[in-house]
């Protein structure tokens, strides 16, 4: 049995290293969402990385069912679906009206039609054999797309001269994780998991490689769309910076929220001590997180 036999007791061994490391992934965020039970506001956090991290849960379940001895693939990506959904739970407990309404919306259009659309035409199109290979390039598709997430980050590296906005340990971490889900694949023969990760591993490295390339250049001022933005009662939002998680074959990390100029209602931007208090918020949260 995949990835559990004696047979692949290497298998088993990466496979198990890549659930504590996705898991301890997963947990990543946890600041960011004590802030808000904290401050009983989501300052401006988006929900958008969450819902999407449950998706990609949600689908790589599916497709380990179907194969029916991929473990360990079902039992991080269950906790995932948990850990997941208690954060959009959080999240729409103390979202404003709009981002409630925006949050339910994404979660029906993507975790309900998206993923039931995917069930049903793996169900009545394919059978067998057919099935898995199906969504199994639809999981690799997903995967890829949202690799393509890092690029937003890597553009402010370059533009700003600062590692701020893209902590070395952070990218080390979903390096590793990106190894080792990438030789978990490869030990059971399982395509499907494996090259996604060939991606993540690379962006991996471009991440690595630019924080030593720019950890001791000295910044350039910031660009205006990553300046705090404004919300609707004229209070500067907290940004949110969402980095790839390289795990199983994807990534729950998406782009930086753009962020536009602090100007509205007369205010034309932040206090420095705002200022200093969104610097610290940036540092804390490795968001956004894949």
């Amino acid at each position: 049995m995949g990835g559990l036999s004696a047979q692949h007791p290497w298998a088993f061994t990466f496979g198990l290293l890549g659930n504590v490391i996705s898991f301890m992934t997963y947990l990543a965020p946890l600041p960011t969402f004590y802030r808000i039970y904290k401050n009983k506001s989501t300052q401006g956090f988006q929900s958008v990385p969450y819902v999407v991290a449950l998706f990609s849960a949600m689908l790589w379940i599916y497709y380990a069912l179907l194969k029916s001895d991929e473990y360990l693939l079902i039992t991080i990506n269950s906790a995932g679906c948990v850990i997941e959904t208690i954060y959009i739970v959080l999240y729409l407990a103390y979202a404003h009206k709009q981002a409630r309404i925006f949050t339910a919306k994404i979660l029906l259009l993507l975790n309900v039609g998206v993923f039931g659309l995917i069930l049903l035409l793996t169900l009545l199109l394919t059978a067998g054999e057919r099935r898995i290979v199906m969504l199994g390039w639809v999981c690799v598709g997903f995967s890829v797309s949202v690799f393509v997430a890092p690029l937003s980050v890597i553009r402010l590296v370059v533009r700003t001269r600062s590692v701020e906005f893209m902590p070395f340990s952070l990218s080390l971490f979903l390096t590793a994780s990106a190894v080792v889900w990438f030789l978990y694949g490869l030990l059971i023969k399982d395509k499907y998991v494996a090259l996604p990760n060939i991606l993540g591993f690379a962006f991996g490295v471009i991440q690595m490689g630019l924080y030593a390339l720019y950890r001791k250049a000295t910044p350039r001022p910031a660009p205006k769309e990553v300046d705090a933005p404004v919300s609707d009662d004229g209070a500067v939002k907290a940004p949110e910076h969402v980095v790839n998680i390289a795990k199983l074959g994807q990534a729950v990390e998406l782009p930086p929220v753009k962020e536009g100029a602090a100007k509205k209602s007369g205010v034309a931007s932040a206090s420095d001590d705002t200022k200093g208090s969104l610097e610290k918020l940036d540092k804390a949260i490795h968001v956004e997180q894949v």
